[in-house]
């Protein structure tokens, strides 16, 4: 799903209620420290010349370099990871940028706290920088010089995967995948599926987007939440999520592919590959996504693509709903935003997916999948819920929302009656 931080997925299954913007700079008010003297000014610029030697450091893989810019007592901090820990952690992260900007500063006496913004950038699929908002607990020698005591996610932050242990980077075709606390071997069989999820995203929704995609692996779901800065509760069952900025421009950083391992790992190869093509459509159509977009369209969409060439039939996908058609409960309207909610019930979450899987496969059916493309774009270009949907299905598929929605009702009794 396309979302706050996209979210989506789930056996197969997918999404999650929140859904605009991303994780992106915070801004972060000045703290004056000091009563704002300029000797807090001056340690203050020294605190950003010595993050600079740390940012370096890493990108020059000099790991002396990076344990001087640290305090002597930094490894009995309650941080996730320190020194030659963190340091090695990032060794295989392919990197060409990483920065630190510090954005606020409170100092007392030999003492500091800093808020900054991380800014890196990942070699070959982020075209501008991802931002991690930190907390850095700062002490100063003897000599006069700053030291690294601790390097957290702020309180408005996430973690990052090095925190959770050294990452391994396995590069396919069309794909990276980075994990922590798996082999090379298990990373591959990511690679795989994601190397075969592109080309499929494409055939369906063209080739303007970056047509390759990146994978994170965390070690378990508590690491997962970790990364999504969300309670692991929400997540569980659910086997991807997908984060970047929807609507957002083409000079973004890449949207990630979080994978929840518990979960996957209960997949079948058929599964998998459906998560994975899934994802990666939220991936290409991410400038096209905002808040105009209904996650019926949304989900559906992704859910279209990633069924589309698998020969599965509509009571196959969509079992759920068939219960209710079945039962005499067929659904009177297309889904709404809040039915796709995890909070709820398991069996209205699982009638949504199918629900806009529906709408889009007889769009499919009906008009043509190259106006379904039209017609998704085109709701997008709305920029805003009202009026978006009415106004594409009458652009783009000469019709209105009541008889849209009247043909889905029969479309769906006519699949799964």
């Amino acid at each position: 799903m396309r979302s706050t931080r996209s979210r989506s997925g789930s056996g197969l299954r997918r999404g999650l209620p929140g859904r605009r913007g991303v994780p992106a700079v915070l801004a972060l008010a000045l703290l004056a420290g000091c009563g704002g003297d300029a000797a807090s000014g001056s340690a203050r610029v020294d605190v950003q010349r010595m993050l600079d030697r740390r940012a370096a450091a890493v990108l020059e893989r000099d790991e002396a370099a990076y344990r001087s810019t640290e305090a002597p007592s930094a490894a009995t901090t309650r941080q996730l990871a320190t020194g030659a820990a963190e340091f090695a952690n990032l060794r295989s992260l392919p990197l060409t940028s990483w920065s630190y900007d510090v954005t606020g500063f409170h100092r007392s006496g030999d003492r500091a706290t800093a808020e900054a913004a991380l800014r890196y950038r990942i070699r070959g699929y982020d075209k501008a920088s991802v931002t991690a908002v930190r907390t850095l607990s700062l002490v100063r020698d003897d000599g006069g010089a700053w030291h690294v005591a601790s390097d957290e996610p702020s309180e408005k932050g996430t973690e990052q995967l090095w925190e959770q242990g050294r990452i391994r980077a396995v590069r396919g075709e069309r794909s990276l995948v980075l994990g922590v606390g798996r082999s090379p071997d298990a990373l591959r069989e990511y690679t795989r599926l994601a190397d075969r999820a592109v080309p499929a995203v494409t055939q369906a929704w063209g080739e303007d987007w970056a047509r390759r995609v990146v994978v994170l692996v965390p070690e378990s779901l508590e690491e997962m939440a970790g990364l999504l800065g969300a309670p692991e509760s929400g997540y569980r069952g659910i086997a991807a999520v997908t984060i970047g900025e929807a609507g957002g421009p083409a000079e973004a950083p890449a949207d990630r592919i979080i994978v929840n391992p518990d979960a996957y790992a209960v997949l079948g190869d058929f599964g998998r590959q459906v998560v994975l093509t899934h994802e990666t459509t939220h991936v290409a159509t991410r400038a096209h996504t905002n808040a105009a977009t209904p996650l019926w369209l949304s989900e559906g969409y992704a859910d279209w693509v990633g069924y589309r060439t698998t020969g599965r039939t509509a009571p196959e996908v969509a079992p759920e709903l068939r219960r209710a058609v079945t039962e005499g409960r067929a659904p009177d309207a297309l889904p709404e935003d809040d039915d796709f909610g995890f909070s709820g019930d398991s069996g209205t979450l699982a009638q949504a997916y199918e629900g806009g899987w529906l709408a889009c496969r007889m769009i499919a059916d009906r008009w043509g999948e190259a106006r379904l493309d039209e017609f998704y774009r085109a709701v997008g270009a709305h920029g805003k819920r009202a009026g978006a949907v009415e106004g594409a299905l009458k652009a783009v598929l000469g019709t209105t929302l009541g008889a849209f929605t009247e043909k889905w009702r029969e479309y769906v009794r006519g699949q799964l009656g």
